[in-house]
């Protein structure tokens, strides 16, 4: 039986909620409210906490790739948006193609660099919280956004966008470092989407609706490139 890991960005949050529940059903049961109150108490605490550790959930997936340019979801969820767009952040408006993935309360919500590379840029965008399923979404929620420079001279964005519920936004990358698949590259709590921007002309392996599993499934192939 697998052992179910706790992301490290859960772990202070967690911590509070538990001595939040701790002290208030102490609280509950020091009142004369009937048993069957307090026995509910009990299992509403226990689901909820459940749910909470179930959403900071880390699972361990490692993928072996023969082609560096595969690129691999970042995160799990389903495909919401694949079309051409220009991008005006770092691209200076070159029109690349947005592949992007939403992830519901209930996915895995670790997010993984999508391919192997150098980090190019990374910036902070403060911004509204819509629900991350609207195309409006990737331009004006908050967001953080990474470019990858990978080994052929291809470049891609990365971008994590918050939604309605998520009210935070971590980012791991740091300009000049190297960074790998297999390797997380931030998560986002409570709701979210990320989007990745890719060479017009790069081979796409994914449907609209498909579901996508984070550090599993294949997106995209980039074009062949000579440095």
């Amino acid at each position: 039986m697998k052992k179910i890991k706790i992301h490290k960005e859960g772990y202070s949050i967690l911590l509070v909620i538990a001595l939040l529940l701790i002290v208030s059903n102490v609280l509950i049961w020091r009142t004369d409210a009937s048993l069957a109150l307090k026995a509910t108490n009990i299992v509403v605490t226990f689901a909820l906490y459940g749910f909470i550790a179930f959403f900071f959930r880390n699972p361990s997936r490692v993928i072996e790739v023969d082609d560096n340019n595969m690129v691999i979801a970042p995160a799990d969820g389903r495909v919401c948006a694949i079309e051409a767009t220009e991008v005006y952040e770092f691209f200076g408006g070159e029109k690349m193609m947005q592949v992007s993935i939403f992830m519901s309360p209930l996915s895995v919500h670790a997010n993984w660099y999508p391919i192997s590379g150098r980090i190019l840029y990374t910036k902070h965008h403060k911004g509204r919280h819509v629900a991350a399923y609207l195309p409006k979404s990737s331009s004006e929620n908050e967001r953080s956004v990474t470019v990858i420079e990978c080994a052929n001279g291809n470049k891609i964005m990365a971008q994590q966008v918050a939604g309605a519920m998520a009210r935070r936004i971590v980012t791991y990358a740091a300009v000049g470092h190297p960074c790998s698949i297999n390797e997380h590259m931030g998560f986002i709590k409570f709701g979210s989407r990320m989007d990745i921007f890719l060479p017009l002309d790069s081979k796409i392996y994914v449907d609209l609706h498909e579901s996508t599993r984070g550090n599993e499934t294949i997106i995209a192939r980039l074009p062949d490139k000579n440095n």
